[in-house]
């Protein structure tokens, strides 16, 4: 059975279980539909609610910039004149 078919025999399955109310049994067939398609259950982690990075990582090679000044950030001599 390829991939395609197993994806759409899961799927008819969650249908029938849905039109006759077996929510338990149609949520697990969701739950393995989405194990197949790549989709991973999200969990609560250090970043917040619903995500699923539990620590944030930086990609490999990133250098974080360089921080600005904050005394002459967003300052331009002479002041701020208006009109």
């Amino acid at each position: 059975m390829t991939r395609e078919d197993e994806i759409a025999d899961l799927r008819r399955r969650m249908a029938e279980a849905a039109a006759v109310d077996d929510f338990e049994t149609a949520a697990r067939l969701r739950d393995a539909l989405n194990g197949l398609t790549g989709l991973r259950r999200q969990v609560p982690g250090r970043m917040g609610l619903g995500t699923d990075q539990a620590v944030y990582k930086p990609p490999p090679g990133w250098i974080p910039p360089k921080k600005p000044d904050l005394m002459t950030s967003g300052h331009k001599p002479g002041g701020r004149k208006r009109r």
